[in-house]
């Protein structure tokens, strides 16, 4: 009863706290505002290449670059659902489908919900990959579309499963007789097409955009636009949002990373009774969204990206402060045996090196050894006692986090 009677208070202190938020969710990555500022150009450019589907021809395929909080998903998802607004008022026969390549992570997936666009029942699992193609393809023909579909983040699509899917995608127009689809690809990568082979290069013929990131200036207007909806009058300081905008240009020009930044700084001046949200709150923010962030990151890794970073953790454990790729990746080996995987080559764990260090998880440098030409060393990025907490929960590391062998233990050892 006791538990009941803390909930009751906490309950009870919220409902009488300063009412701080109007629309809380107009600060959330998935709200698609009216007006996107400073993407003016964007939205344009990618009007004007969709905009032949109105008229009853195919669009082009259209990759779309940049780092994360550059406005790409909300761009396309805007252009598209004014597109298919606007095919509606006209008869055109148009449909769009989005899927987060990041969130659906098999091609059975993606093809799955590409089926459910069209009202084809797929089962959750149990058909054969080439099964649910034919059946998208042969229900797409059927239905006389121009189909456009939206792989957003297909950089992990690719990294995790090849370029495949892509490419029957890509072929896919050669076999349909009343239906045409087109491509929209965004990724957070700029070195996407590095992971692609040439047989879908050749046959992707795509147009691209790059989103440059935002500067303190565009991100504060973004700020204050959603601010008007998001909450009551009189209650956000300029300060507030001027911080949130410094804070957030300062790491790659991220809007998502100023929204989440006033929203829960919002949220904090809420929990504690006062009326106005100062820069304290948003330097609080700061701390909660970090910890949140880098604990989503290292959760969501794939399986590799895991092994080649818990490598680097086992050689810490030994003192070993910094190591070189040969180092890491004959630990990354010793970790695969014992979990009976089959290790990636040296070149690709070397690839993997790189792409933490893009994240921040690892910290890479090179250094001169005279004559002797140079070397990369690596380290972590981040605090060894927070790999723990996050990889003890993982169900293939949790135990090895716990119970490290002490053949790793002996191979990092001789490192020294």
């Amino acid at each position: 009863m006791g538990k009941f009677d803390i909930l009751d208070e906490v309950f009870e202190r919220s409902l009488k706290s300063t009412h701080i938020f109007r629309n809380r969710e107009v600060l959330r990555h998935d709200y698609i505002p009216e007006r996107l500022p400073h993407r003016e150009e964007q939205i344009r450019h990618l009007g004007g290449v969709a905009s032949p589907v109105l008229r009853g021809s195919r669009c082009s395929n259209i990759f779309i670059y940049g780092k994360t909080g550059t406005g790409k998903t909300a761009v396309v998802k805007y252009v598209l659902n004014r597109l298919a607004y606007k095919s509606c008022e006209l008869g055109a026969p148009v449909k769009v489908c989005y899927v987060n390549c990041r969130l659906v992570r098999t091609e059975y997936r993606i093809l799955s919900s590409l089926c459910d666009a069209l009202n084809i029942k797929i089962p959750f699992t149990g058909l054969a990959v080439g099964e649910v193609f034919e059946r998208f393809k042969s229900g797409l023909d059927t239905q006389k579309l121009l189909f456009i579909s939206v792989l957003d983040e297909i950089d992990e699509l690719i990294k995790m499963r090849g370029d495949s899917l892509l490419y029957e995608l890509t072929r896919m127009n050669e076999a349909l007789q009343y239906s045409k689809i087109s491509i929209a690809g965004i990724s957070n990568d700029l070195r996407f097409k590095e992971f692609l082979g040439p047989r879908v290069l050749s046959s992707l013929s795509e147009e691209e955009m790059v989103f440059r990131s935002y500067n303190a200036s565009e991100l504060k207007d973004i700020l204050l636009e959603r601010a008007m909806i998001a909450f009551n009058d009189e209650v956000l300081s300029d300060g507030a949002v001027s911080l949130c905008a410094a804070l957030a240009a300062a790491e790659h020009g991220d809007a998502r990373r100023a929204l989440d930044l006033l929203r829960v700084a919002g949220e904090l001046t809420e929990r504690e009774g006062t009326k106005n949200i100062e820069e304290k709150h948003v330097r609080e923010a700061e701390k909660r969204i970090e910890y949140d962030r880098i604990t989503e990151v290292l959760w969501n890794l794939p399986l590799h990206s895991k092994l080649t970073l818990f490598s680097v953790y086992i050689l810490g454990k030994a003192k070993l402060n910094s190591a070189i790729t040969g180092d890491i990746y004959e630990i990354y080996c010793e970790i695969c045996e014992q979990l009976e995987i089959k290790p990636l080559t040296q070149r690709r764990v070397s690839g993997l090196i790189n792409e933490l260090d893009v994240i921040g998880l690892l910290n890479t440098r090179v250094v001169s050894l005279g004559r002797y030409g140079r070397t990369k060393k690596i380290r972590l990025g981040i605090t060894r006692s927070f790999i723990r907490k996050v990889f003890i929960a993982d169900d293939r590391l949790g135990h090895l986090i716990s119970h490290t062998p002490q053949c790793l233990v002996r191979i990092s050892r001789g490192k020294n």
